[in-house]
């Protein structure tokens, strides 16, 4: 939709910019927006409970952001949230952020002071235009005339190759505004087909000639291969040609982990035994792999690169002398690749097994400690194999990274492009809004757990049946591994001078206390019966990660 049409009015009609914008939002499919209200948001929370949009209070903005980066992911739909002006958008930077560098579309309002005082010194405001442009793929505020025609660019930005968000500021005396009711504009259906070229015939070309040359590559699938939707498509390739297969960390789920060429996540727990694997490729072929994760000089060996995604590899070309870009759609050049005659592999496919076999068999917990590793596959084993896990940043991201077991993209939520801690409650609470027949579980650490905790507010308010799982510790564990590997003494990680009473309820919500894995089991067992949010607090012994974590991977 070019974004000079102007929708037909509706004749005398006269409704407001409030209830036009929001009404836009719900024939988008946008279902909710999050964030925390404001006076001058009040019109545009009146148009969302007239329309049927859900306004979701959060407990801080920078949850807005975070529900609004997951809901995105689960529904193909970009997220919407909000954030007053000044320390509300200050808030919701972080969350605004984080759906920045993991890749999610997302629509982000503030409120702004009106036009007339934009520049002047005015209570709470600060430039929000400034604020969000380093952070989002663009940045505009909204005028009355111009509502269907800034809401449709915004959104064909947001979901471009690479996904991000936009930010829309919102004059805090626009909302009231009577305008002309239009008629409907054009809706896109969501998700939205591949608008992506595919890679030039001669890059094809190249492309195949390349991979034909080498008898030791590797896949690499990243974040980009999952928004493609390419799982089949690498299971394929790998199978017809005998290839290795990594993933990062957002990728899990895109090759399932009993697939006989699955070969690990990459710079994750036991990420020496994964190096193993692709330290003997002869040739990388990355298949969406983002950066953001991880740059590619931190784990690969000095091998020529094919690299298959919709923009050109981010790497150090004086290193990586050859580099082939096959920029294009994903799946047409994942396809060429298919129909390739199988190359001559000399990888041996028994000796992958075996290394495969003993990285889980080191994830296995050691009989009768209650540590990360008993945390994990127990919850594993209970948790349906459709549910969804959404986890934390610390130390315990790192082992489940490699760890959990995930039958399919989507069903395990992390962030590693952002890693900012306190993503996994709020995360865990959208996962839950967007598919409430989902068994859903949060895991996060102490220490990421109290970034966030007054969401759990949210999950009692809305009688959400989940569960939060708290590995406690009472340590900022992965600093405080850190700090001992550089041979520091320990300072400033501990979360409490003395252990912490657990309590029986938080915002009402009941806490179950478990300190061996027997009483979490039971604390489990009873949590999935629950009609209603659930907290495990599991007293864990982490110097388990030690020998875990943070290993060699080149």
């Amino acid at each position: 939709m070019s974004t000079s049409h102007k929708p037909k009015d509706r004749g005398d009609t006269m409704t407001t910019v409030a209830e036009q914008l929001i009404r836009r939002f719900k024939e988008r499919g946008i279902r909710f927006v999050f964030g925390v209200p404001s006076g001058s948001w009040l019109y545009y929370m009146e148009a969302m409970r007239k329309e049927g949009v859900e306004f979701v209070l959060v407990s801080n903005e920078a949850s807005a952001g975070f529900m609004a980066d997951v809901s995105s992911r689960l529904t193909g739909v970009p997220g919407v949230c909000y954030g007053t002006v000044g320390p509300g958008a200050t808030n919701l930077s972080t969350g605004v952020v984080n759906a920045y560098l993991d890749r999610s579309p997302v629509i982000a309002l503030t409120s702004e002071p009106p036009e007339k005082l934009i520049g002047r010194t005015v209570q709470m405001a600060i430039d929000h235009q400034a604020l969000f442009r380093p952070i989002t793929k663009a940045t505009t505020r909204l005028t009355a005339d111009r509502i269907d025609q800034i809401l449709a660019q915004a959104l064909r930005i947001a979901t471009a190759e690479a996904p991000g968000p936009v930010h829309i500021g919102l004059p805090e005396d626009l909302g009231s505004r009577k305008i002309p009711d239009a008629l409907p504009a054009y809706a896109p259906s969501w998700p939205r087909p591949s608008l992506i070229a595919p890679a030039e015939a001669t890059l094809l070309d190249t492309m195949e000639k390349v991979f034909l040359r080498f008898k030791r590559p590797v896949l690499a699938v990243g974040l980009s291969a999952v928004r493609a939707g390419v799982g089949p498509l690498v299971a394929r390739i790998a199978e017809k040609h005998g290839l290795p297969v990594v993933l990062t960390p957002m990728a899990k789920g895109m090759l399932p982990e009993d697939h006989p060429w699955y070969a690990g996540v990459l710079f994750h727990a036991l990420s020496d035994r994964v190096a193993e694997t692709h330290q003997q490729a002869d040739l990388v072929v990355a298949v969406g792999y983002d950066p953001v994760e991880f740059n590619f000089e931190d784990w690969m060996p000095e091998v020529p690169l094919l690299h298959l995604d919709t923009v050109e590899a981010d790497i150090d070309r004086s290193v990586y002398r050859e580099v082939y870009d096959i920029v294009g759609d994903i799946p047409t050049s994942l396809e060429r690749l298919a129909a390739s005659a199988p190359i001559d592999s000399s990888w041996d496919k028994a000796a992958l097994k075996v290394r495969r076999d003993a990285m889980f068999q080191a994830m296995e917990p050691p009989a009768g400690s209650f540590g990360p590793r008993a945390a994990l596959a127990i919850l594993r084993e209970l948790l349906p194999q459709d549910g969804i896990m959404a986890c934390d940043v610390g130390a315990h991201t790192h082992l489940i990274g490699q760890m959990w077991r995930t039958p399919a993209p989507g069903l395990q939520l992390m962030t590693n492009g952002c890693s900012s801690m306190g993503f996994g409650v709020p995360a865990a609470i959208a996962a839950k809004l967007c598919r409430p027949d989902s068994k859903v579980v949060c895991v996060t650490g102490d220490g990421s757990f109290l970034m966030t905790a007054g969401e759990i507010a949210v999950a009692r308010r809305r009688k959400l049946a989940m569960v939060f799982v708290v590995l406690a510790d009472e340590s900022l564990e992965l600093i405080r591994l850190k700090q001992d590997r550089k041979h520091f003494p320990r300072y400033s990680t501990e979360l409490y001078h003395e252990p912490c009473p657990t309590a029986k309820f938080v915002f009402g919500v009941p806490v179950f206390r478990a300190d061996d894995a027997a009483s979490y089991r039971a604390a489990l067992v009873e949590a999935f019966r629950t009609d209603g949010p659930v907290i495990v607090e599991a007293h864990i012994d982490s110097t388990e990660y030690d020998d875990l974590i943070g290993r060699k991977h080149k």
